[in-house]
């Protein structure tokens, strides 16, 4: 509620790619805090925990005080100030709907519209291969022959380059104020991947350079389609409840990805592969839908605006309406 929607994407893109980096470090971390074992009576798996679970919570504490919903919430900006970031806002996304309290009504309102359901399977589609990738990386690589050093090792080089790449894109995206065609870009180069690494079983060199396409496609691509879909929403009402539903249905794919690279499939986990393969076509096929979706919406509004047949509501109307309103354009 902060930021013009060309303004987002690289917030959202960098916040995102904490998990990129997370997985570049996380793992050196957990090593150098396991080295812990049998401090104070607790072994080394539960310092990680301890330690990195209540950095965790300590700044979320201090974010739940520090870090104002709305612009015209904060202390530290001036009057003039405040009315300057919401007045741009307003020109971009219209009215926030700041004072309006979201009822169950809101709720069940924001189903009503197919494009919020199918946002759900865009992100959905990425968690299968994106955790599935993340949590077990380091048995993909080892099953190549690699020891545990070198396992860890070659785990980091990936995800930096993902990082890399999802800063550069989101960039760009930001830049030319589009998300459609890097959303697809992205996850077709993690489809590439998964092509590879379900093909190729005798090519080290090339199943290693597969695994840094998925990482760098899937990582591009899930910070772009949230971004996407929630900078679309109109009104903290309609957004609040989008992106719950979004990133809350989409983790239900957590527990398929958990199922998906077993042990006794290395090392050429087929079963991984081909699951991560379906759900990505998945999230890029619901990306095209909403992608036509959006622009059909758009096309329809500016017909009707031309006409001057735009249902004569009140701006409170309009507001109530968030992105249904026939004022709203949405981003492609």
């Amino acid at each position: 509620m902060w930021y013009r929607r060309h303004e987002a994407q690289r917030r959202y893109s960098f916040f995102f790619n904490s998990t990129t980096l997370a997985g570049a470090f996380g793992g050196l971390l957990a090593a150098a805090i396991g080295k812990m074992d049998g401090l104070r009576g607790y072994q080394g798996w539960r310092w990680i925990f301890i330690l990195e679970g209540g950095f965790t919570f300590l700044a979320a504490c201090a974010l739940w005080f520090l870090l104002p919903d709305f612009p015209e919430e904060s202390t530290w900006l001036s009057s003039e100030e405040k009315d300057y970031v919401a007045a741009r806002l307003r020109i971009d996304q219209g009215p926030s709907a700041r004072d309006r309290r979201i009822t169950l009504a809101d709720v069940g309102g924001v189903f009503k519209d197919y494009k919020v359901i199918i946002g759900g399977f865009m992100y959905f589609g990425l968690i299968v291969p994106a955790y599935g990738y993340a949590y077990f990386s380091p048995g993909i690589i080892q099953g190549y022959g690699y020891d545990a050093v070198q396992t860890q090792l070659h785990s980091v080089p990936p995800w930096a380059v993902a990082f890399g790449f999802s800063m550069c894109v989101a960039l760009i995206s930001d830049k030319t104020r589009h998300r459609f065609g890097f959303a697809v870009l992205a996850i077709c180069i993690a489809i590439v991947g998964f092509g590879i690494l379900i093909a190729v079983h005798d090519n080290r060199p090339l199943q290693y350079a597969a695994l840094f396409l998925v990482a760098t496609g899937a990582y591009t691509a899930m910070p772009i389609i949230v971004c996407w879909f929630n900078m679309n929403l109109g009104g903290h009402h309609r957004r609040s409840v989008g992106s719950a539903w979004q990133v809350g249905f989409g983790n239900i794919g957590g527990i398929i990805a958990s199922f998906a690279f077993l042990t006794k499939d290395a090392p050429y986990f087929t079963n991984g592969y081909s699951i991560s393969l379906a759900f990505t076509s998945l999230s890029v096929l619901s990306c095209v839908v909403y992608g036509l979706s959006c622009w059909s919406q758009n096309k329809k509004r500016d017909a009707e605006a031309a006409s001057g047949n735009e249902g004569g509501l009140t701006e409170e109307e309009k507001t109530d309406l968030g992105d249904m309103s026939p004022d709203y354009r949405y981003l492609l």
